[in-house]
């Protein structure tokens, strides 16, 4: 579950990414990730766990020093004991930003879940911490996590597996790389599973920036789409059998580009400033 903000504090800014994020030419998401995490005074963490490549976490480094932050460290686990040593734990109290790359998601939650750092990273993005991830760093960072699943834009019973994940929130349920994978299916099919909680599709080099009062505004160069199942009519999930499509009846859905915003209290959409339609 996520940990309880304080009396008197804000949550950290939740910063899911779709994958694919430009780091050279136009790198505004990872700079707003900075700005968002104490610009200049940005002190960032990344943990590269996700990711078997040994150059992953330098390359994040060397980008979020490029950018701007004043401190960056890498921080990878091999074993779930990398996760209770306390020179570690010690760092990550220090940092503004937290951010998790991509690569598989499973061996982020295996090696994670439940440790010392894992309820320390929760505890820190509710003291006002950003907290963000990309790919499968994305995917991670919501209490329900899409495991793996079959691509395809039919909701088709058992095409999804879900798993706990870090649980810095429980409103919504991220996919990412989306447009690029075809990922719509498997996504309605986990809120057919989880109808209690929105799903982010999350389009390559796009992110959601969630803030303190859960409102996700949308930033790069694609699209994030929002299915929203609160209103849903009827479903056959209960019926199903393994491969059924699955009829769902009810559900909303809303594609938004850079600068919309989704209110995540009140589950209602917004266009960017300056597009005309109602605001």
């Amino acid at each position: 579950m996520p940990s309880k903000v304080p009396e008197g504090e804000t949550r950290g800014w939740i910063v899911p990414i779709g994958g694919a994020e430009n780091k050279e030419n136009d790198p505004r998401i990872l700079q707003r990730f900075i700005d968002v995490s104490g610009g200049p005074d940005a002190d960032i963490v990344v943990i590269p766990t996700a990711s078997q490549l040994h150059e992953t976490g330098h390359r994040y480094e060397q980008v979020f020093r490029d950018l701007g932050a004043r401190r960056v460290s890498v921080m990878d686990f091999d074993t779930r004991r990398d996760c209770q040593e306390p020179s570690r734990l010690e760092r990550l109290e220090q940092a503004s930003g937290i951010f998790f790359t991509g690569g598989n998601q499973l061996r982020l939650t295996t090696l994670l879940g439940g440790t010392p750092v894992a309820k320390l990273i929760r505890s820190r993005n509710a003291h006002g911490v950003t907290v963000g991830g990309t790919s499968a760093g994305a995917s991670i960072l919501s209490e329900h996590m899409i495991a793996y699943g079959d691509d395809g834009a039919t909701a088709i019973a058992g095409s999804v597996r879900l798993a706990p994940g870090l649980g810095l929130t429980n409103r919504f349920i991220i996919d990412q790389h989306f447009r690029e994978r075809d990922r719509l299916g498997r996504l309605i099919t986990a809120l057919a599973y989880n109808p209690f909680a929105v799903g982010l599709g999350l389009d390559e080099d796009t992110a959601a920036f969630i803030g303190p009062d859960n409102t996700l505004e949308v930033v790069g160069t694609g699209a994030i789409t929002v299915v929203d199942p609160a209103e849903v009519e009827f479903s056959s999930m209960d019926q199903a059998e393994k491969n059924d499509p699955v009829c769902l009846i009810g559900v909303r859905l809303h594609v938004l580009v850079r600068g919309a915003t989704f209110d995540l209290h009140a589950r209602k959409a917004y266009a960017p400033q300056g597009v005309s339609g109602e605001r």
